[in-house]
């Protein structure tokens, strides 16, 4: 067996009685070792306040893998290589006793010292986690030893700075992996390879070209069970800090000189430090928030997130960003780059939509006036794939063109298995390919960013709820691309 592409390692998982790790963590790991990505020789350690054995993990996790239909004796022999220990992060003895079962396991499963350090719980117990790592020598092996830490980094870029110093002081950068999911998203990581492998969209990917780009990111859902952690985050800094402004450094980004992490990572950077910054005077010129109201979504009627739980009776937390983002640089000077993400909105979808400009004369326009521009829309999700809308002429007289669409479905491929994002970056983590996790600079100043339209909201009472729980948000949003002569493409138009 190749260890590089088949790495072995005890992977520590702090936070192993939460809801991660048993929706996402335990079933990207089964999927690993199903398909024979990682060597037998591993060991997961779970680690949390309860008072559970090794046999209450075993079954949880056995719980969270049931719809994969795996035979019980390869359930058995997978769930075996799971442990717990009842873990005080601010206790030593809680530190020198995974010491201990470390030891003991890599005697076990010779995992050559390889050891991953996943931060599943609550982001203030972060640093302390790190530091304590250190001082028990507990990221001093023979082996690699790797730090994965969940968002949110930091509040703002004054508490991301500190919690980065913290974790710095026992971990180098390049052992740190700042996990973004949507970095992990099979057709996210498919927009390089759409923009650098095709002339026929490298070529036009500029300011020449292009009128506008659209990222939509809505879910239907509210805040259900996260109310308590919504609230003190809010749709900005839950989406746009990381996951929005990630999919515009990858829309915007220049041709990296490799395909390395360094030089990706260094054009991603060049992007966001060419964010234009946005003044407490231009905030409600070029970004909405929102929140939603009581509604009828999916055959129900649905509440307002006021009226959620007693404690969001007077919350100002948005459940809703849209924005307008310019960069200055030489590619994109000129052209809007227009996010929106919210919640309990029409459907649940994330995609991208790319606006070529019209040519100067338009012979075949409709009769009413009415243009067509060419889209490029990438479908990241539910429905994955690529569509191009192209004009042709419409069947029978007459000389008017009609929009067609030329389609590629990721799901449609016989044989695709898309890998679930976090399968994908776990096993980039074991690996060592920093590629698809963000660096400090890219929070840095993403962070930078989003501080000066937090700011200036925080100091102006907003008029909530302002859009209906079903619709697709403030009609403030609309307005903002009509003062430019644009509008959203509507989801159902151009997702198929």
């Amino acid at each position: 067996m190749n260890n590089q592409q088949n790495p072995k390692a005890i992977i520590v998982i702090f936070g192993a009685t939460g809801d991660l790790a048993k929706r996402k963590l335990f079933p990207s790991i089964y999927r690993l070792y199903q398909n024979g990505k990682i060597d037998d020789d591993f060991a997961v350690i779970g680690l949390a306040r309860r008072p559970w054995t090794n046999e209450i993990l075993r079954d949880n996790v056995e719980q969270s893998i049931k719809e994969t239909n795996a035979s019980k004796s390869d359930v058995d022999k997978f769930t075996s290589h799971f442990y717990y220990q009842s873990f005080d992060v601010t206790e030593a003895s809680s530190y020198q006793g995974l010491n201990d079962l470390m030891q003991e396991l890599e005697g076990m499963y010779n995992t050559n010292g390889n050891r991953i350090f996943y931060l599943a719980m609550a982001p203030e117990f972060f640093g302390t986690i790190a530091v304590n790592l250190k001082d028990y020598c507990l990221e001093m092996s023979s082996g690699w030893s790797r730090l994965v830490i969940e968002k949110p980094f930091g509040h703002d870029l004054p508490s991301a700075r500190a919690l980065n110093s913290q974790i710095r002081e026992a971990f180098d950068e390049d052992q740190i992996y700042r996990i973004d999911h949507y970095l992990g998203k099979e057709m996210v990581q498919n927009i390089e390879v759409i923009r650098f492998a095709n002339g026929i969209f490298e070529h036009l990917w500029n300011n020449r070209f292009i009128s506008n780009i659209q990222i939509t990111s809505s879910e239907s859902l509210g805040v259900e069970e996260r109310a308590r952690y919504y609230d003190h985050s809010g749709a900005t800094r839950d989406m746009v800090q990381n996951h929005m402004l990630q999919m515009v450094a990858l829309l915007a980004m220049e041709p990296p000189i490799k395909l390395t992490t360094d030089e990706i990572r260094s054009e991603k950077i060049k992007v966001l430090r060419a964010l234009r910054p946005i003044d407490d005077s231009e905030v409600d010129e070029n970004f909405v928030r929102g929140q939603y109201g009581s509604g009828h979504l999916h055959g129900k009627d649905v509440q307002s997130y006021r009226g959620e739980t007693d404690e969001l009776k007077d919350s100002h937390t948005e459940t809703y960003v849209a924005g307008k983002v310019m960069i200055d640089n030489y590619r994109w000077a000129g052209v809007p780059f227009y996010i929106r993400t919210g919640k309990r909105m029409a459907e649940k979808s994330t995609n991208i939509v790319v606006e070529f400009k019209d040519i100067p004369m338009n012979l075949y326009s409709e009769d009413d006036g009415n243009k067509n521009p060419n889209l490029l829309v990438i479908n990241i999700q539910p429905n994955e794939g690529i569509t191009l809308f192209l004009n042709a002429k419409k069947a029978g007289h007459g000389s008017a063109a009609q929009p067609i669409q030329l389609s590629y479905n990721n799901n449609g491929v016989h044989g695709i298995n898309t890998p679930e994002a976090y399968e994908k970056l776990l096993y980039d983590c074991m690996l060592g390919d920093a590629t698809n996790f963000t660096h400090w600079d890219e929070v840095a100043f993403s962070w930078a960013y989003i501080d000066a339209i937090l700011n200036a909201w925080s100091r102006r009472t907003p008029d909530f709820p302002n859009y209906t729980s079903g619709s697709m948000g403030p009609k403030e949003a609309d307005d903002l691309l009509a003062k430019d002569g644009f509008h959203w493409w509507p989801i159902r138009d151009v997702v198929q």
